[in-house]
């Protein structure tokens, strides 16, 4: 019986410090030499070279002088990055169409110019709640709404839309999308930043709004 609970003391010991130690250590040295960017958590920086998010992750905008990413469902207010979920409501809630309904109504009075129907993305949240990408098309229909929000035209609002769309991974995988927080921070570096929102606007990042 000794013997026995020895060999599986060692055995767990062994198992401890090859998987929960040495391989984390090994992956996480080889993720910092190969991509030290990704590895730190793929921070996006501005104009100032201040951290003001995570590529990664989607934030909320309340300008209209910035584009706007999908709902979030994530925490009690959305765009919690410690509580990444969905809604799980299922296509028959109330609860579900309700929100959906109030989303379009706030989109389409914020831009009164845009070509319809809404897209649907725009209305409804990811399963993670924090989707940094949206269709170029989404993008594309709150070009009129940015444009007139900082002073300029179309076609150059346009522009630096599709210099951020990206293709798909690798050619074929997945579908072209564009980065909300990278295109809202190349608008900022381009044209400057818009004047500050009233008082009281609720924005996720203080340097941006």
């Amino acid at each position: 019986m000794r013997s026995l609970l020895a060999i599986a003391l060692r055995t767990t010991l062994l198992t401890l410090v090859v998987t929960g130690l040495l391989y984390p250590l090994a992956v996480t040295g080889l993720a910092m030499a190969l991509f030290p960017g990704r590895a730190r958590g793929s921070w996006a920086t501005d104009e100032r070279g201040q951290v003001v998010g995570s590529e990664l992750l989607a934030q909320q905008f309340s300008s209209p002088s910035y584009f706007q990413p999908r709902p979030s469902a994530a925490g009690q207010n959305g765009f919690d990055a410690t509580a990444s979920s969905g809604s799980n409501l299922g296509p028959t809630s109330k609860k579900l169409r309700d929100g959906a309904a109030e989303a379009l109504k706030k989109l389409e009075a914020e831009n009164p110019a845009a070509p319809r129907p809404v897209p649907a993305e725009l209305v409804t949240a990811s399963a993670s709640g924090l989707d940094p990408h949206l269709s170029p098309g989404a993008t594309q229909w709150q070009v009129k709404r940015v444009a007139a929000a900082r002073g300029l035209s179309e076609d150059r609002v346009r522009a630096v839309v599709a210099g951020h769309t990206e293709g798909r991974t690798l050619g074929f995988l997945g579908e072209p999308r564009v980065n909300v927080l990278l295109l809202n921070l190349a608008l900022d570096r381009q044209f400057g930043r818009p004047s500050q929102p009233p008082s009281g606007t609720p924005t996720s990042v203080p340097p941006l709004h």
